[in-house]
């Protein structure tokens, strides 16, 4: 179990690689392919679309065939086309493409582990657990920084990739040789086991708006507008934009671990997620209001809230604290759905809110996308308030 559980946080890495690199290839994109920034906004959004959207299907996958096959088939055959897709891209319409096929392809490596948790191990260390997962595979954020830029500048864009394909089908097939299933449970008599079922549970009617909102802000800074934003602003180059994305993959890091413990330590839920999420939505009002407070003030404000952001462990701790045991696949993957569904479409949206602010002043479209991604975090803490808290 162990051991195909590291190879889960391996094809974790993968997954939060794939999700933020194209902030860092931006401009070699535009020079060499000719994307635009709204191309781009619209693939980093249809990565998050893919994988919200395989949630429900993954979630089934899982109670019915367990972890093991649904990872390694859906990874080895979506991440790996992808991957290769994106190295041979030569026109935009490729690269949304080959986003989709990479959000397919890292939709099921996150929610096996959790499931994994969920039926193998003590429910109070829930939130840890998921913590740790997203703390070590975050390394992928840094991979997909600084260390990126400089594989990019070195090989090339497109060998850096291809090679990436390589990667990805190895990891697969050690995903299914290493992974271990927990015992399939079947469903209680005189239950259907469905979507619905799971909607019909009350607590999740006011967790599921902040949830849909939480990692928005962080996941499209620090996979898309980080480097545009310093780009425009301040003039930076490749290697600028791989240092400051590296410091906010960090801060995202230690987020992950530092909320997994709290709910143990402070005997609550709810007032943790409030608090780190209210400070976030401080934080983007703050760059809304001084949008150019000088190069290393925007980088250590991206930092903090990609640090607040990092609440998604103990928000799916929270929610799954209400999901019964013979559907615990359906109930974390119908958590990720709204996550990573609030992602890719507010990720799409913030796009169209760049494009039409007047790009003059350089800063003011990215004025914007903080207005826009701060009024949504601080309206979900607002509903997430009157939210149930439970611990276990």
């Amino acid at each position: 179990m162990k051991t195909g559980l590291f190879f889960l946080v391996i094809g974790y890495l993968l997954s939060q690689f794939y999700r933020s690199f194209l902030a860092v290839l931006a401009g070699m994109l535009q020079s060499d392919i000719g994307v635009s920034a709204d191309d781009l906004a619209l693939s980093s959004g249809v990565w998050f679309l893919a994988f919200a959207l395989m949630q429900l299907p993954v979630g089934w996958a899982l109670d019915r065939f367990g972890p093991r096959r649904s990872t390694a088939l859906i990874l080895g055959i979506g991440g790996t086309a992808g991957a290769l897709l994106m190295g041979l891209a030569q026109t935009a319409v490729h690269v949304h493409l080959a986003m989709v096929l990479l959000g397919v392809g890292c939709a099921p490596v996150l929610m096996a582990a959790y499931y994994i948790f969920a039926r193998s191990y003590p429910p109070a260390i829930f939130a840890t657990l998921a913590g740790a997962v997203i703390g070590f595979g975050s390394l992928g954020n840094i991979l997909g920084a600084w260390p990126l830029a400089w594989a990019a500048e070195m090989f090339g864009w497109r060998e850096t990739l291809l090679a990436l394909a390589a990667l990805t089908a190895l990891i697969s097939a050690l995903l299914w040789r290493m992974i271990e299933d927990p015992p399939v449970l079947a469903t209680p008599e005189g239950q259907k086991g469905s979507l619905l079922d799971l909607l019909k549970i009350p607590a999740l009617w006011l967790i599921l708006p902040l949830l849909a909102v939480n990692y928005a802000p962080a996941a499209g800074l620090r996979g898309l507008w980080a480097g545009p934003y310093f780009t425009d602003v301040y003039g930076a180059g490749a290697s600028q934009v791989g240092q400051i994305t590296l410091v906010m993959a960090c801060a995202m890091i230690l987020g992950n671990f530092a909320y997994g413990p709290l709910d143990r330590l402070l005997g609550t839920r709810k007032w943790v997620i409030l608090a780190g999420n209210g400070l976030g939505g401080l934080c983007l009002m703050a760059l809304w209001l001084v949008p150019v407070p000088g190069f290393w003030t925007s980088a250590l404000m991206l930092a903090a809230i990609g640090l607040f952001g990092a609440s998604f462990p103990m928000m799916m701790a929270h929610g799954r604290s209400f999901f019964p045991a013979h559907m615990m696949g359906r109930g974390v993957t119908l958590l990720n759905l709204f996550s990573i569904g609030g992602v890719g479409v507010l990720q799409m949206i913030s796009g169209r809110v760049h494009s039409a602010t007047p790009p003059a002043p350089p800063e003011a479209p990215y004025q914007a996308v903080f207005l826009f991604f701060g009024l949504f975090l601080l309206a979900g803490c607002v509903i997430y308030a009157f939210a149930r808290d439970r611990v276990d």
